[in-house]
């Protein structure tokens, strides 16, 4: 692709230079920060942990028509008793040949996505706990308070649960549709981006994975690089709260995880991003040992000329991608 960047940085007024004057050469070169000693271990068990929770899923029709996908509401039990809410599309016209869950960005989710080139799929949809559908009492569900959720307990922090959401993810659509073993993908944009990478070190049963523009990559250098988003309440309570902040914050890094993840990957790092370092996002993608794919973007969180043709480009990559998962095994809900 061809260096659009600059025609981008003239529309933006951020304060600050959204591309951090990073090349893309230096970009490639960023590497994962140093990991705990027992990074592995915490992960792993909370991942056992979450392996023992019955998902039991609730599935409800809905009012809502679509010519090619019927339309539910869904709910499942995630850890700590957490009721995860969202919606799961099933297609019309096709057998159930493959699942994916797709995570959401810090914006929230307000219904299920119908442009996703997966018409064999049934599609999961969950709202991470506190936010939008899956909002609690005593959780913030603004992205500035949300980020801050339990900062000051490692065990605890509100990330770690909205990773165990999306296993917990896994586990419900394995429920619904023993089958799919084998066969199941995750996708996740912004903060579901960094959760995934995190979610896919550790779960295998999640066979391929897509990450755009994640987050939570590097946390040294989002700390001190300026930005606006979640990244920059962090910021705020780190100037007051460094050692903790840094304490928790490298257990939840999405870099560090995605060393450990095995599974093919596919993402989409952007060149100049406002809210999502791009450094970041590139720590992530050059982290990954297995076989994985990059799809350059111009910008994330932000207008831009290309916008629509970058997006209709990267559609059609992920359904070559995750053409692998399709069976030859015909299947329906029952």
């Amino acid at each position: 692709m061809s260096d659009d960047t600059n025609n981008i940085t003239p529309q933006a007024s951020y304060g600050f230079d959204p591309t951090y004057g990073f090349s893309l050469e230096q970009l490639l070169s960023v590497e994962a920060p140093p990991e705990p000693k027992d990074f592995t271990a915490f992960w792993e068990k909370r991942y056992q942990h979450a392996l023992t929770i019955a998902p039991m899923p609730v599935i409800q029709s809905t009012d809502l028509t679509h010519p090619d996908w019927l339309v539910f509401t869904i709910q499942y039990t995630s850890t700590e008793h957490f009721i995860i809410r969202g919606w799961l599309l099933l297609p019309k016209h096709t057998a159930i040949e493959r699942g994916f869950i797709i995570g959401h960005g810090y914006g929230g989710r307000d219904g299920p996505d119908f442009h996703l080139p997966f018409n064999n799929a049934a599609l999961l949809f969950p709202c991470f706990r506190g936010l939008s559908l899956s909002t609690k009492q005593g959780i913030s569900r603004e992205a500035y308070w949300h980020v801050r959720h339990d900062i000051d307990k490692v065990e605890r922090y509100i990330l770690g649960g909205c990773v165990d959401d999306i296993w917990l993810g896994s586990s419900c659509l394995l429920t619904l549709f023993p089958h799919l073993a084998g066969r199941l993908g995750y996708l996740g944009i912004s903060f579901g981006g960094g959760l995934g990478a995190l979610a896919l070190a550790f779960d295998k049963r999640l066979a391929r994975g897509h990450i755009n523009v994640p987050t939570f990559g590097h946390h040294p250098l989002r700390l001190k690089l300026p930005t606006q988003g979640s990244a920059s309440s962090l910021q705020q309570y780190y100037f007051t709260h460094k050692k903790q902040t840094l304490q928790t914050l490298r257990y939840y890094d999405a870099a560090i995880a995605a060393q450990y993840i095995t599974q093919p990957m596919h993402c989409a790092c952007a060149k100049f991003d406002p809210c999502v370092t791009p450094p970041g996002q590139f720590a992530i993608y050059n982290a990954i040992t297995s076989a994985k794919q990059l799809f350059i973007l111009d910008a994330g969180h932000h207008q831009y000329p290309r916008q629509a043709m970058q997006n209709a480009d990267l559609l059609d990559e992920l359904a070559t991608f995750f053409a692998p998962l399709t069976s030859t095994t015909q299947h329906t809900l029952t």
